[in-house]
Formats: C-alpha cells, sequence, structure tokens
C-alpha cells in the first residue's frame, strides 16, 4: 500500500515549497487531517488558517492569486464544492486565478462521520465552473503529480483527495500530457476508473483472466480535460466500456465520458459503477463501498454480464 493520499500530498506540498517560494497554503482549521500542518510546520509565515468558513478562505486564496502568489487551499471536498462555490466561481474561476484547490476526504472517505461529509457530487459541481481543471488522482504518486501539474497551470484547478492508503499502481512519467493511463492490457472490455476504484478495477482484471475474460484498465485522473482518445481507441478493440467512480453517476466522470462518446459518435455496449440518486450513511469504508456496488465484486459482475451481451 502506498502513503495516505493526503498524507502524501501535504508531504509533496512542504517539499515544493522550497522551490515555489510564492505558494501560500490557506486551511480551514482542519490541517491535521488534511495534512497542511506539514507545511505550516516548515513555513508558518506562507500558512493561514481561515477557520472553519470555506468561503471566506476561497476569497482570501482569490486576492492573494491577483497579488502574485499561488495559493492552495485545503479542506474537506464537500466543504469547498458546497459552502464556497460562490466564491470558487465569481472570484477564482471567473477571473481564471492560479488558485490550486485541496479537496481531501473525497468520495466515501470520511466515512464514519456520514452523509454530512461525504463528499459525492463534488466532481460534478467543479466539473461544471468555467476554466476550473478537474483531477481524481488514484494514488499518492498521482496525488503527488496532481499537485506537479498544478503548479505549472495558469488558473484554477481541483484536485480530488481520498483520506486513506490505496495500492500503488503503474507510474506515468508524463502525467499531465498523458491524462490515461493504460494500466492492463485488453482485448474484450475497457474499464475506465480513477480514484480508488482503479486499483478495484486492476484487481478485478486479475480475476476476470479465470473466466477467460481479458479486460484493459484505464486510469483517468484528468475528468477535465478529459482526453477521450486513448478510451476510444480502446473501443476500437473491445466494443464494451465499463466506467467505474466514487461519486454519483449524474455530472461526475462517467457523465463526461458519455457526454464525449455521443459527441464523437461512438457507439459501444455500456454500463457503470457509482452512486445512484441517494444519501450514503455512517460505516466503516470499505464496507460502505461494497453497499453501494463499489468493489471488486461487482466490477466482476458488471463486466461478465457486459462482455456476455450480444455474444
Amino acid at each position: 500500500m502506498s502513503l495516505a493520499m493526503r498524507e502524501a500530498f501535504g508531504k509533496k506540498l512542504a517539499e515544493l515549497g522550497d522551490i515555489y517560494p510564492e505558494v501560500v497554503v490557506l486551511d480551514a482549521d482542519v490541517s491535521s487531517s488534511t495534512k497542511s500542518n506539514i507545511f505550516a510546520g516548515k513555513y508558518p509565515e506562507r500558512f493561514f488558517n481561515c477557520g472553519v468558513a470555506e468561503a471566506n478562505m476561497a476569497g482570501v486564496a482569490a486576492g492573494l492569486a491577483t497579488c502574485g502568489l499561488r495559493p492552495v487551499i485545503n479542506a474537506f471536498s464537500i466543504f469547498l464544492a458546497l459552502k464556497a462555490t460562490d466564491q470558487i466561481r465569481n472570484d477564482i474561476c471567473y477571473n481564471n486565478l492560479p488558485v490550486i484547490i485541496a479537496g481531501s476526504y473525497g468520495g466515501l472517505s470520511d466515512s464514519y462521520d456520514g452523509a454530512s461529509h461525504q463528499s459525492i457530487t463534488d466532481i460534478a459541481i467543479m466539473r461544471a465552473l468555467p476554466n476550473m481543471q478537474v483531477i481524481v488522482p488514484s494514488d499518492s504518486k498521482q496525488a503527488e503529480q496532481a499537485l506537479e501539474y498544478a503548479l505549472q497551470q495558469n488558473g484554477p484547478v481541483f484536485i480530488r483527495l481520498n483520506r486513506n492508503a490505496m495500492p500503488e499502481l503503474p507510474v506515468e512519467k508524463n502525467f499531465g500530457k498523458k491524462k490515461v493511463i493504460k494500466c492492463t492490457e485488453g482485448k474484450d472490455i475497457t474499464i475506465a476508473a480513477n480514484g480508488i476504484t482503479v486499483s478495484f478495477a486492476m484487481e478485478a482484471a486479475e480475476k476476470l483472466k479465470k473466466s477467460g475474460i481479458s479486460a484493459e484498465v484505464l486510469a483517468v485522473p484528468f475528468v477535465k480535460p478529459i482526453d477521450m482518445k486513448p478510451i476510444e481507441l480502446s473501443l476500437q478493440k473491445t466494443g464494451k466500456l465499463l466506467c467505474v467512480e466514487e461519486h454519483v453517476l449524474a455530472g461526475g466522470f462517467t457523465g463526461a465520458v458519455c457526454e464525449n462518446l455521443m459527441k464523437d459518435h461512438i457507439v459501444c455496449d455500456f454500463d457503470a459503477i457509482g452512486l445512484q440518486d441517494t444519501f450514503t450513511e455512517t460505516g466503516d469504508y470499505v464496507s460502505l463501498l461494497a453497499k453501494y456496488g463499489i468493489s471488486v465484486v461487482n466490477i466482476i459482475k458488471k463486466a461478465k454480464k457486459l462482455y456476455r451481451k450480444n455474444k
């Protein structure tokens, strides 16, 4: 298992503080959870605890960005996406300011705090904002690479971070230039995923081999801008696509893929795994994911059904 994504992000942020003296970090009184306290310990004069006031924090970050600084705002993803939407839209995105929005505890990873803290609509909200880029890393290395990429951009970037440790994935050295990472080769079905679901998809692909099904797993951390070419090239081989995400199916990664497939006139057998139109509940993280169908078992089940379609 790799480092927890928030831990890796926090350490990388502190490391990059040496290279980017213009970077300042703002947190909403949860720096021990988001791990921005690592940066605070190293650069106390460049760290601002804005209190439990995410909207104010986003506005302050916008102001700092207009003065030539590179703000990174860090808080729980659900509160950035919901409480600070006005300021992120009108102050940051409207002015295309280079603010990095690090949404920690994404998806169901804040499992024991229940529905009020589980961020299952953040991708849809951020993806809808003009000028915003949206990245959903799949392991700690991708979280570090997403931060490095975001610091090279001239506009806002939202990075969705998971609370927990995840299995390490193949490293893509050209992360950013290459926005889709092929994790396994396959010819029968394409599985496109991001976040923790990529490791689930890879495990499912290994087990599907025993049933004679060859699955090609694509990690797609860039939800916006999304690079459809690798997905469409894979579909030329397989003709079948299963999207997997830790988010409601409406408006998130699956929505982005489907919108572009239709625009590009791509026809394929299709299914998706994600949260339905429902609120979630409190519980153990892995158990909650399984309850809502985000599991290796369900990926295998859906993949087999899709594989048999039109056979």
